[in-house]
């Protein structure tokens, strides 16, 4: 039996390569686009939760990394960042 486990990304542009990054789990890849990067993160979080899986960790894992069990599902949700922004901090030249 699937049960489906919905993962954040984030995407920056490093260069001409594009870093996807899953920050719950810190699992990362890149792709030449766009596109390619998010087929890449898909495929490195897939192999490292069906390894978790494998070694029976699973659950352990996702709990671990604050993802919710159940809702609306009846996967597993990461958690919601309570606050996204940016900030700025000074540095003496």
């Amino acid at each position: 039996m699937l049960r489906k486990i919905t993962f954040r990304v984030e995407i920056f542009k490093e260069g001409r390569q594009f870093v996807a990054i899953c920050p719950e789990l810190n699992v990362s890849s890149f792709g030449a686009t766009k596109e390619k990067a998010e087929k890449s993160i898909h495929e490195a979080v897939s192999l490292f939760l069906e390894e978790c899986r494998r070694m029976g960790t699973l659950e352990a894992v996702l709990e671990e990394a604050g993802f919710l069990k159940g809702a609306p599902h009846g996967g597993w949700t990461p958690p919601d960042p309570v606050v996204l922004e940016k900030m700025d901090v000074g540095i003496a030249a």
